[in-house]
């Protein structure tokens, strides 16, 4: 009986219970605004500069120019593009580095290829301490447009061209960063094949070796020993300076005269925003090429874009 009277006890009190339930305050609904972070929180383990440039020297002269000379146009166009990931003790680098200039004179002449660059790297590392690392790296050096030997009559001689030649190197070992400005990779395992395309274009006569290659073949293999150092340096708030230098010693070759050296140089400064003026240089020593030493030189006036984007890693 009593647990009768409990039960209807309790059914007449719910209906007085509930309205007392609605009545009383509503709990706060939950916020649901979606906060967006704000962009310097967000983590960018990338980080990317890009160069991009057109420059132009000219030379005006009329035909009754007592002093000699020719009118005369030339162009330069640039680019270069990096990209560096960092995560933890890994770490990716991309760079493009492409240059082509080219000047007409008007003296019988024509229009004559100065300079031509094609140079792609991708390398991968490991930190093992903060200055130094493991690496692997794989690069292409060639150049876009064909090559010419000008002859005193004006004639002309194909001595290269697109992948011909190309050098292509797979590197394995340490590397030394210090800073972000300056790197040194010293590889003891590199292998470099030169690559020849259309070889017998480039054989006068037909049965020459051309940059390594023997006749009847399109490649040679080399194994060796490669260093590569960089230098990226800021001169004050408007100049660069930026420095490449290789070195391959072919392990079947031993000797200093067989060895092969290239440096590029690049000295930049910039008048404003778009105006700028680039001093270029390359010197060259490949025993398959020539035993003697290359070199090329160009001074450029013109307009550059040039952008960074930091990366935000977390705790940078």
């Amino acid at each position: 009986m009593k647990q009768l009277v409990t039960w209807l006890l309790l059914a007449l009190l719910c209906p007085l219970l509930a309205p007392a339930q609605t009545a009383s305050p509503a709990a706060p609904a939950p916020d649901t605004t979606i906060v967006k972070a704000a962009p310097d929180s967000v983590p960018r383990y990338w980080d990317t500069h890009i160069k991009a440039g057109l420059n132009a020297n000219e030379a005006l002269i009329s035909k009754n120019w007592k002093s000699g000379g020719s009118s005369s146009l030339g162009i330069s166009l640039l680019f270069n593009g990096q990209a560096h990931y960092q995560r933890g003790v890994h770490s990716w680098d991309g760079e493009a580095d492409f240059l082509y200039a080219g000047q007409y004179t008007q003296d019988g002449t024509g229009y004559r290829k100065t300079n031509d660059r094609l140079y792609i790297d991708t390398k991968y590392g490991y930190d093992l301490t903060k200055k130094w690392g493991l690496f692997t790296a794989l690069n292409l050096l060639s150049q876009f447009t064909p090559g010419y030997n000008y002859n005193d009559d004006n004639s002309a001689t194909l001595i290269s061209n697109f992948l011909a030649p190309g050098y292509i190197t797979n590197s394995y070992g340490a590397e030394f960063h210090p800073n972000e400005r300056f790197n040194l990779r010293l590889a003891p395992v590199a292998a470099r094949v030169t690559v020849v395309r259309q070889p017998d274009r480039l054989r006068h006569p037909a049965d020459t070796t051309i940059y390594g290659v023997r006749p009847g073949r399109s490649t040679f293999w080399q194994v060796g020993f490669q260093a590569l150092a960089e230098l990226d340096q800021p001169l004050g708030d408007n100049a660069n300076l930026k420095a490449r230098y290789v070195l391959f010693v072919d392990y079947g070759q031993l000797k200093l005269v067989d060895t092969s050296h290239r440096v590029d140089i690049t000295l930049t400064a910039k008048f404003n925003k778009w105006l700028n003026a680039s001093l270029g240089g390359i010197v060259l020593y490949d025993y398959n090429q020539d035993r003697r030493f290359q070199y090329s030189q160009n001074l450029a006036l013109g307009i550059l874009f040039d952008r960074k984007r930091p990366a935000n890693r977390p705790g940078q």
